[in-house]
């Protein structure tokens, strides 16, 4: 027998981006763990990833090109060829583009998070054919655009540090499941006397093992933010010294943040004045004995109208208090700003040859359903899927299903099993997973640059992403020489070594060592140097008053809340949130048997004063539904969801529902105040029991 030991990085949509050992025995991976050296990873790995060659040799994985044969959304297939795979596609890819280029469409997202299988050969090949862009907004764009405007670009805190800071907020994030290195730094913290913090509108795993929890409304973060500036400026709390320095706009700060004393911002969160005082005074109090106070910030806060502006408010709180004097002080939303990567070399925007519409990934129920106009643009005749699952990760789903039963769309996705949006394409390609192909990974929750090596051959007839833009491009008569770029040539374009943070940056030691950590500063904002216009923290942003915003903090209440809409709150009375659930990672991992059974089936928590009003019981099935559509799951009845709030724990496939529905049918298109971006937690629905 021979055995190897394979360098590997998970490529998943969490910020732990993990190192991992892959051992192979004659060719066959045994076993995937954690590498013990990786500063971060540390050989512990999350349940979902430690059991992934379950996934690579799932008995569903696919495993040859297929062809619809069914009505869509039936999921029924033959087996084809690559040769007639690639044929039909470039054919109706061709006829389209001849006529109307951005009629075409791609549709990806993290479902791999590598540079080289994410966005590189597939990025080109769009780019060459005319198509329309796609903007990648489902996820993260309205917190990076508030901090972006704050802070300068997405850099904070190294989770290396956390271990040593004497308080932690965590703000709209539940590590435990979904950041799990960063929890243990907190733990570590918390076992050196650090006092935890947890603020969600839902007592979440992570929240139940802080000394506290604000348990505010949905959408309410802003105000939050501003009654904290309203008690460190009136208590003199502050670092005038950092202020004076470091910051621009704190006068005008100042007079905004009068008008948010404790009580008004105590009703706006549905919370207490005196949660407000002590948590502000916490926060002003550690930071002027000289200690180290960080907040944890994840994006649990963006997914509402206000969502950019609440990022935007919380990244002004470390530099009030001058917390990023301390290596282990300020605020981490996500480190992806501090990696150089070569975007413009990888994805290749100088082939596009004339400007091109630009769709959103987050309205793309809307879009596909309209037809041709002037403002749009040419209907959509084509969508290509990749790394994503938009039938059940976007928002209004009964919308996104009906656009993709369109007969006259041509629907081509890229996958490892047959999810809901699998059975809705006319060809259905079979991808390879981490172990069969090689990446680079840049990280949003540490500042190693990443390398992933393939551990075995691909399984079947799967073939990685880039090789199958490489075939279609090849078919498709396109010969600019950077279509025949391997996927290694591809990975050594990966980060701009050029670049003081990655000068050291070579793809081939890279690939032995597995992981290279950015050459940054401990503390990147002890003396200033924000990457600001001004170079300053910018309370006050002359860039958003261009964008036609507010400069300065503010609230901006939610489109869904009994206080913002109380005619739709009359018929609607609950808020929803939809956050992860642990097992699962968006809608990946929902079909490995295990992690469902963990999780069960979809469950819906319910405070008791809730339920007793409806006349529910602990695990009745119930009906959750507003005007956009409906969907049921079993009541869990729980005061971890407080009073006027359900928390359906997501993303589920639809298939694998009992109704063949998930959370997405409820939730909303409309977009973010800022950064474009999808408002998932910014829904009212009502619930009632399911009558047998």
């Amino acid at each position: 027998m021979t055995t190897t030991q394979v360098r590997a990085t998970c490529p998943h949509d969490c910020p732990d981006t993990c190192a991992l050992l892959i051992t192979v025995e004659d060719g066959v991976a045994t076993e995937v763990k954690g590498d013990p050296d990786h500063p971060t990873t540390a050989g512990v790995l999350c349940t979902k990833v430690s059991r992934y060659a379950d996934r690579t040799y799932h008995a569903e994985r696919l495993l040859h090109p297929m062809r619809r044969v069914g009505n869509k959304g039936e999921g029924k297939f033959e087996r084809i060829s690559w040769e007639e795979a690639i044929g039909t596609i470039a054919s109706r890819l061709t006829e389209i583009a001849a006529r109307a280029p951005q009629a075409i469409l791609p549709y990806s997202y993290a479902g791999t998070m590598g540079l080289v299988q994410g966005d590189s050969m597939s990025a080109r090949f769009f780019h060459h054919l005319g198509a329309s862009l796609l903007d990648r907004t489902i996820c993260a764009t309205a917190g990076f655009t508030g901090y972006k405007y704050t802070i300068g670009a997405t850099i904070g805190t190294d989770v290396e540090q956390f271990q040593d800071a004497k308080l932690i907020i965590i703000w709209g994030g539940n590590p435990i499941a979904s950041n799990l290195h960063f929890w243990m730094r907190a733990q570590e913290a918390k076992r050196k006397g650090a006092r935890l913090i947890a603020i969600d509108p839902y007592r979440s795993l992570t929240a139940e093992k802080c000394h506290q929890h604000i348990a505010l409304l949905p959408g309410t973060d802003t105000a939050l933010a501003l009654g904290m500036m309203h008690v460190l400026i009136r208590d003199n709390l502050v670092d005038a010294d950092y202020i004076a320095r470091y910051t621009l706009g704190y006068e005008q700060l100042k007079e905004r943040a009068a008008a948010w004393p404790p009580q008004r911002v105590a009703e706006t969160c549905g919370i207490t004045a005196e949660e407000v005082e002590n948590l502000a005074r916490d926060y002003g109090d550690t930071a002027r004995r000289g200690e180290a106070v960080a907040i944890r910030t994840n994006y649990g806060v963006q997914r509402v109208r206000g969502g950019g502006m609440a990022v935007r408010n919380i990244t002004c709180l470390p530099a009030l208090v001058g917390a990023w004097r301390h290596p282990a002080g300020g605020v981490q939303l996500s480190s992806s700003g501090s990696f150089p990567t070569n975007k413009q070399k990888l994805q290749r925007p100088d082939l596009l040859k004339h400007p091109v519409r630009t769709i959103n990934m987050t309205t793309i129920g809307d879009d596909l359903l309209r037809d041709t106009s002037d403002a749009f643009g040419p209907k959509i005749e084509a969508v290509i899927v990749y790394n994503a699952n938009p039938l059940a990760i976007a928002p209004d789903s009964g919308k996104v299903m009906r656009g993709f039963a369109r007969d006259d769309l041509f629907t081509v996705v890229l996958e490892h099993f047959q999810t809901d949006s699998a059975d809705y394409a006319d060809i259905l390609l079979p991808a390879t997973t981490q172990l069969e192909h090689v990446d680079a990974h840049s990280t949003y929750g540490h500042l190693y640059m990443m390398a992933n090596n393939a551990a075995i051959a691909p399984l079947g007839e799967a073939k990685p992403n880039t090789e199958i833009f490489r075939l279609l491009a090849a078919r498709m008569g396109f010969d600019d020489p950077c279509f025949k770029e391997t996927d290694d040539q591809l990975a050594a374009q990966s980060f701009d070594a050029s670049h003081p943070r990655a000068i050291h940056f070579d793809w081939e030691s890279l690939k032995r060592k597995g992981w290279q950590k950015l050459s940054m500063p401990a503390a990147p904002f002890a003396e200033g140097g924000f990457p600001t216009p001004s170079g300053k923290c910018e309370f006050y942003s002359a860039s958003m008053l261009a964008d036609g915003l507010d400069p300065l903090p503010a609230h901006i209440p939610p489109y869904e809340s009994v206080a913002s809409n109380p005619l739709l709150a009359a018929k609607y009375p609950l808020a929803m949130i939809s956050p992860p659930a642990r097992n699962f990672l968006n809608s990946t991992f929902v079909n490995v048997t295990s992690l469902r059974a963990t999780e069960g089936e979809p469950h819906l928590d319910i405070h008791p004063d809730d339920s007793a009003a409806r006349g529910i019981e602990h695990g009745q099935m119930v009906r959750i539904f507003n005007d956009r559509g409906s969907f049921v799951a079993k009541a869990r009845v729980t005061p971890k969801a407080r009073a006027g709030l359900v928390v359906g724990l997501s993303v589920w496939w639809k298939k694998l529902a009992s109704d063949g529905k998930n959370a997405n049918e409820v939730t909303s298109q409309r977009l973010t105040d800022m950064g474009r971006a999808p408002t998932f937690y910014d829904t009212l629905v009502q619930v009632e029991k399911v009558v047998a």
